[in-house]
């Protein structure tokens, strides 16, 4: 499963509002109820704060990859949102977090949702990917952005 074949405008969101992560997977969680990529709020946000009580998901150098998997999830599913002023996140550098992909998973195949993790972090160790993201204006934008990027990984 390709990033950008799970990805679609609705679900990012360009200036999140959030000023802490639980308002972050809360915010970013909705986008995707309301999308109908998932239907169960609760038991999206209880996957992915059990992830989050093993370790912080904010991964440093403004980046955070929330992520969690729960019966409910009937194929993966992700959003992203980007903040100008930084969320509070725990991010292992103490750093604020600018960029946010959440991903959503099935239980019992853990396929798609390695692949996704792992091409999240292909495209952002590309130089300048970060920036080009964080400062994208729409989310038509960062998804063009994002497939430049995921190309340019290839």
């Amino acid at each position: 499963m390709k990033l950008l074949e799970i990805l679609e405008p609705a679900v990012v969101k360009i200036g999140m509002e959030s000023t802490d992560k639980e308002e972050a997977f809360e915010e970013l969680i909705d986008l995707l109820v309301r999308t109908g990529k998932i239907t169960d709020r609760e038991k999206a946000l209880d996957a992915i704060y059990t992830r989050e009580e093993i370790r912080s998901t904010g991964i440093g150098k403004g980046v955070a990859i929330p992520h969690g998997k729960d019966g409910s999830i009937k194929q993966i599913t992700a959003a992203a949102g980007t903040s100008k002023d930084g969320i509070e996140f725990d991010a292992i550098d103490g750093k604020p977090v600018h960029l946010v992909f959440l991903v959503l998973a099935e239980m019992n195949n853990p396929g798609p949702h390695l692949q996704t993790l792992s091409e999240i972090a292909t495209c952002l160790n590309v130089a300048g990917v970060y920036d080009k993201l964080i400062h994208a204006k729409t989310p038509d934008e960062f998804l063009t952005m994002l497939d430049l990027m995921d190309e340019e990984a290839l």
